[in-house]
Formats: structure tokens, sequence, C-alpha cells
């Protein structure tokens, strides 16, 4: 899922939107399906099931150190990791004005975190059960919350990183987020708190939700979206000072108060001392990228004058 480019006409929106209508129906569809399989204990579902809990569990329990670093794992992607991230992420599009695109953050943590909890006790599915546990967690099992939440999560960090990247930048990007999802959904597995069923509803369920903010977002604030992205864009990119640099003219050795002195004549046309434009940009000064150096030849005197001023001053001497 992306968010909409910040060069789309109303064409390309309108493909946008039903991109992301098709995301939720597609993924509320196949919940749609898992969930009446689950509920309905359809058999080989609950023998694959059982099958692939007894055997990592049986591996977890002989290997302590390895499970010591899958719980490790799980930690440091569960729910409230993963929501404090999206918390900081809009926060700071809030702050530099990007408020639209900081609602869609937030409400894709909120409604996520909502959504799976209404889930969890609508279906009140029961977790794996050992008498000699590795790992424990509360609550009903279906679907999984670290599951849920970690694809939501990296779903926004990487369509808020999509238009600010190259291809390689995005390629990057979504590698990570996929191999945190699977590596975040595979641990609760391993641990024996969660079905392999329960994740794939977590990972369905969060489609449906990112899918379903995005629409309504979309629907209520046509193209606000992508004026954010622009917003962030702009905000973020590099600066460029540029700085007004005066031309140097020679300084008079003659007596500056006589009249008709070369030196006063106009340049002629096509002379290098005159810009194309005649006493615009490149007759008087020109653009320069960063600050003047201090002390440049023909920027200030010692008294702060420029070589020009003092030449035009017939009580002193020019030097």
């Amino acid at each position: 899922m992306h968010l909409t480019n910040s060069t789309t006409s109303a064409t390309a929106r309108n493909r946008s939107l039903l991109r992301d209508a098709a995301v939720m129906l597609v993924c509320a569809a196949l919940f749609s399906l898992l969930a009446a399989l689950v509920t309905g204990h359809w058999r080989p579902l609950e023998r694959f099931d059982q099958e692939w809990t007894d055997e990592l569990h049986i591996y977890a329990r002989e290997h302590r150190i390895w499970t010591a670093s899958v719980q490790t794992l799980s930690d440091i992607g569960g729910t409230v990791t993963m929501r404090t991230l999206l918390g900081i992420a809009a926060a700071w599009l809030w702050l530099i004005g990007a408020r639209v695109l900081a609602g869609w953050v937030a409400a894709q943590t909120l409604v996520g975190w909502g959504a799976q909890w209404a889930l969890k006790l609508a279906f009140d599915r029961a977790r794996p059960g050992f008498s000699d546990p590795v790992s424990h967690a509360g609550g009903p099992a279906f679907p999984s919350g670290h599951a849920m939440a970690s694809t939501i999560t990296c779903a926004v960090l990487v369509s808020l990183l999509w238009y600010r990247v190259r291809r390689r930048g995005r390629t990057a990007a979504s590698a990570v987020a996929a191999a945190t999802v699977l590596t975040i959904g595979w641990t609760r597995i391993a641990l024996g708190v969660h079905w392999p069923s329960d994740v794939l509803g977590g990972w369905l369920a969060a489609g449906i939700v990112l899918g379903a903010v995005t629409t309504v977002i979309e629907l209520w604030r046509p193209g606000a979206l992508a004026r954010d992205v622009r917003r962030v864009n702009w905000r973020t990119r590099p600066r460029v000072q540029r700085v007004i640099v005066p031309s140097v003219r020679p300084v008079r050795t003659a007596d500056p108060m006589d009249e008709g002195h070369p030196d006063d004549a106009p340049p002629a046309e096509g002379s290098p001392d005159r810009g194309p434009l005649g006493d615009g940009l490149l007759g008087d000064g020109a653009l320069r990228e960063g600050p003047p150096a201090d002390g440049a030849p023909g920027e200030h005197g010692p008294d702060g004058a420029t070589p020009r001023d003092a030449a035009d001053r017939p009580d002193e001497t020019v030097s």
C-alpha cells in the first residue's frame, strides 16, 4: 500500500482509491474465510496448527538460549513498541504541518488497536496449551496482536518513506519491513503463544485496517494526503542558501573629481562588465551558493566602506 503520489491527477487519485479499497475487500474476504474455518474447527487447519506448535515447542524447550533470543525479538517487536513508533511519526508530522497525514497515522494506530481487541473478544479462541510452556501471554488468541500491530506499523513507515527515497531505498525498506513482519509473527508461533492461523489472521486484519482507513480519508479529504506528502518533502529537503555578491570594480587612481574620466562612462554593450540584461543580476552582482568569504577582495575596506564608496569621497585619500 502506497500513499498517493505528489504529482497525482484526479484519474490517478481514483486509481489509488480503488486500489486501497481493493486491498481492504480482498483482505476482508480472506479473513472471513479463515475465521469461518477457525470457528468451524476445520480438521485440516487444526491439524496443521497443532503440528507446527508441537514441533516448535519441543525445540524451544530443549534449547533455552535459542528460546531466550526468540523471546527478546518478540518483546522488541511487541505492540507497545510498534504503536510508540507510530505515535512518534504522527507527532512529527503534526509539528511540521502535515496534519492530515498525521491524522492518517494516528487513525491507523487507534483503529488497529480497537479492531484487534474487538476481533479477539468476538472469536474468543483459546491459545495453545502446554504442561511446560516456555512463554506466557494473556487474552484470546485470534487474531495475533503482535502480527497485526507489526504489519500496520511497517506498512505505514514504508509508505511515509516511499516518495523520499529512490528505487534502491524503496526495495531495501520493503525488504526490511517484510522481514520484520515475518520474524515477529514467527516468534509468536515458536514461543507457543499463538497458532499459525492466528498470525495469518493478524496479517489479514491489518490489511483490512490499512485499506479501510486510507479509503475513508481519501473520500473525506480528496487529495489531502498527496498535499501533505508534498509538504513533508518540501520541509525535509536540503536547503541551498543564495546570496547576492556585489561585483568588483577597480579602484580609481585619478582625481575622483575629474569630470569625463573614462571610468565614469557606462560599459559598452557586450562588454565583460555589463550583463546580458543591462544592470541586472550579472551587471551589479551574481547569485552565488553559500555565504561570501570573509575579507573577499572588493567587498569592504578597512573602515567598512567599499572601494567605490571611498573613491567617491574627495576629502579622503584612496590607497
